[in-house]
Formats: C-alpha cells, structure tokens, sequence
C-alpha cells in the first residue's frame, strides 16, 4: 500500500481524484502541461530537506556538497537548451523571477513600459493590482482594435513620451510572435533596459519554433512550467552579451562585477530565502528531456496544433484575437455567439472540457465574466493529440457552446471526452 495512502488517506483521497480529472478531461488551459512521472519523481526526494541558502560553493549552510552538484547540473542544462551565458534558476515561480529583475533594474517610482493586462499581458507586468504596479510607475503599449497586434510604431511613440526605464514583452494570452529586434531598437533609442518574459514560450524558443529574444534584450525571466513542461518555478537568463553589460545600479555601487551578480543578489538574498531543491532537481529532469530530439518534434506539433485549432474555430464561425496564431494558444472572442467567457468556462467545465475564461482586447465586460475564452494545445499535445483529435476537440467544444445549458448535451460530451481520453492514456499512478 501507499506511504501516503496508508498516513494519510484524506489527502490521498484528494489527490486520486485530481489525478482522476486530469486522466479523463481535455486540459486546455494554455499556462497547464503535463510532467513526466520523472519530474514528479524527482519532486518528492529528500532534497526538501535541504536548505542552500546562497549559491553552489557559497552557501551559508554546511552538509550542501551534492546539491551544490545538482544546482550546477540544472544550470548547465538550462544554458545549454537556450543557448544562455548565464542562469539562475533559483526561482520559486515567474513572479519570484520577475521580482528580481525589478530589484535589479529598476527603483521604486521609476517607469515601467509593458502590454496590458487586459490585452494579454502579464499580471506582473505592472497591473494596478500587482506589486509591480503598486511599486512602480506602469505605462502600457496594447494591441490594435481591427487586427489584435502589437503596432510597434504606437510602442516607439509610447516610449518616447513615458521615458521608461526598462520596456518588458511577453504576454499571457497574446497568440502572436513578437519581433524583438524592432523592440531592441525602441529600447535604445530611449535608453530604456529590454526585458522579456517567455513564460508562455520557453518551450517553443527552446525549440527554435518561435522567435528567440536572447539576442536582444537584456535579460530574460521564464516559468519553468507551461510550454517547458517542467515542475512550476522560475528562471533568469541572460545571454553572451548581457552578462557583461553594467546596470548603472552596478557602475555607481561599485559593489558588484556584472549584471549577473546583480541578479544573483536580487534572487537571494534580495527576494528570496532558501532554494527548493527538489523542485530544482526536478528542473534539471525536465530541461534534460528538453534537450532531446523528439522535445522540437512535440514543440512542432504543438504549434500546428494550435494553428489547426484556430482554423477550426474559424470555420465555425467563431472570431479568434489577431485572427489565428504563431504560437500555442487561441484567444477566443465569444461576443458573436452571444456567450460570455464565464459560461463558456462553467458549461465546458461540466462536459469535462477544461478552459478559462480570459478578456479579449476592449472587452465590455469585468474580469470576473469575460467576452473571451483562451485554449491551449501543450496538455493534450503531451497526451499524444494530433490534429484529428484536434478537430474533434473543437467539434466537441461548438456542441456545448450550441447548447450551453442543455444537461443531456453536456453528458454526451462528457461521455465522448472521456472515450478520446481512454485512448491516450496520461497517469496509471497516483505517486511517482
């Protein structure tokens, strides 16, 4: 029997029965993925208990000689996936990472220039309601009304009004690639710092399946979760340029060497206390799998399959954000079928269809409700979903979204799903 089921059997309880709806639902949550049972494997080692507050060979703790080893390996694969000259990959999560960079690049007050919330940026990216924008002065570039994109013009012209003192890319729900190089040139021309967030994207960049900012900006933050599909935490990179590049906050202390002893100091001890080191073994696992071939075969497919997704829609009548997609994600604009994003997530949910509900760009409606719904294909592509599969997910989908509150069209779905699912088959464990 179980450890944990014969310890604990309430929890065990719990865990089944998640393991139970992500077996038998179509995850389509684009931030979600499945790891393999070796990242969770490595998750539950007795690394928990080991604090390494500090840096490998510099830890203000004794007994760290062999996580010192794991902390380094995890590095080094990190570096090598994306071509990095440096990473710190002692982030609990992309938030934590975020924090360190603004520790590092900026003070409090200075501007921030980033895409919007609600035009799907990143929380951490200056929102109202997020540290970053109760701690800095946040400025925001957004999309064009008729095409969904970013009008880089507009963005040059919103810098050079604001004056920021580091422009960030990335977004959460934007289905677009981004042309950093254009952007490299905005942030020089108002000496602005160049920041990107790729926590949607690693893996794809990983993977050369979509643009990479390395060479552009001057410094990167992940999650280690999502396209990666790896345990969920955070990463800093920087590239072959930028580790030498002086923040002006480095010139005038004169107490560190180059950008990356900054951010070191920003992650810990400036953010941070103790580093999960189970979690960052289980990054290791995950970045060694990264570095295989068949991992740009599964980024690829999950491109096409979003790409797949989108003309399905398309032909369905539905009207998707910028009209389609680069990457992993569709951004569903439900207004023209007269649904809201909530009952879209509530009725799809019910049929064992798993979404969110997201704002589509000038939405009319709050965030708790939504116009929009945004899908990802990185979950069910792990499970083996090619485009088939794909076109019955969306067939599935239009189903419900027809008849939203009609129970006996939800249990039809809901029996379907589970018959696609049975045929490619996720977890046959509760623990690793």
């Amino acid at each position: 029997m179980s450890v944990l089921k014969n310890q604990d059997p309430e929890l065990y309880k719990y865990i089944e029965q998640e393991t139970e709806r992500e077996n038998k639902n179509f995850e389509l949550i684009a931030s979600e993925n499945f790891v393999s049972r070796a990242t969770i494997s490595a998750m539950g080692t007795v690394l928990t208990n080991k604090y390494a507050e500090g840096y490998p060979g510099k830890r203000y703790y004794g007994g760290c000689e062999h996580v010192d080893k794991i902390e380094d390996l995890t590095r080094d694969r990190a570096k090598k996936l994306f071509d990095a000259d440096w990473v710190n990959v002692q982030p609990h999560s992309g938030a934590s990472a975020n924090a360190a960079v603004y520790l590092a690049f900026m003070n409090p007050g200075d501007t921030l220039l980033g895409l919007d919330l609600s035009h799907g940026g990143h929380l951490t990216h200056g929102s109202p309601v997020n540290f970053s924008g109760i701690t800095y002065q946040a400025e925001f570039y957004g999309v064009e009304k008729d095409t969904g994109r970013i009008d880089l013009d507009k963005v040059r012209d919103k810098a050079k009004e604001v004056q920021p003192r580091m422009i960030s890319i990335g977004a959460s729900a934007y289905p677009r690639d981004f042309d950093y190089s254009a952007f490299r040139d905005i942030a020089d021309e108002v000496g602005a710092f160049l920041w990107m967030d790729m926590a949607h994207t690693a893996g794809l960049i990983a993977a050369g399946v979509l643009n990479d900012p390395l060479p552009y900006t001057d410094v990167i933050t992940t999650t280690t979760h999502k396209t990666l599909r790896g345990p969920r935490g955070g990463m800093i990179l920087l590239g072959k340029d930028g580790k030498n590049k002086l923040g002006v906050k480095a010139r005038k202390s004169g107490r560190v060497k180059n950008m990356s002893e900054v951010l070191d100091s920003a992650v810990f001890p400036g953010s941070q206390g103790g580093p999960l080191m189970h979690v960052i073994a289980a990054k290791a696992v995950a970045f060694g799998e990264a570095l295989r071939p068949e991992f740009r075969t599964y980024q690829k497919q999950l491109q096409v399959n979003a790409k797949h997704m989108a003309d399905e829609f398309k032909n369905r009548g539905y009207n998707l954000v910028s009209d389609g997609t680069d990457n992993h994600l569709i951004l569903v604009d439900l207004r023209n079928k007269n649904l809201t994003g909530k009952i879209a997530e509530e009725s799809l949910d019910k049929a064992g269809i798993t979404v969110n509900k997201n704002m589509v760009p000038f939405d009319t409606e709050s965030p708790f409700v939504t116009s929009g719904i945004r899908l990802g294909t990185p979950a069910l592509t792990t499970r083996g979903f090619k485009e088939d599969q794909f076109t019955e997910v969306v067939r599935l989908i239009d189903t419900v979204l027809q008849n939203p509150n009609d129970e006996s069209t939800l249990k039809s779905v809901k029996e379907q799903v589970q018959d696609i699912c049975a045929e490619f088959p996720l977890y046959d464990f509760v623990e690793a």
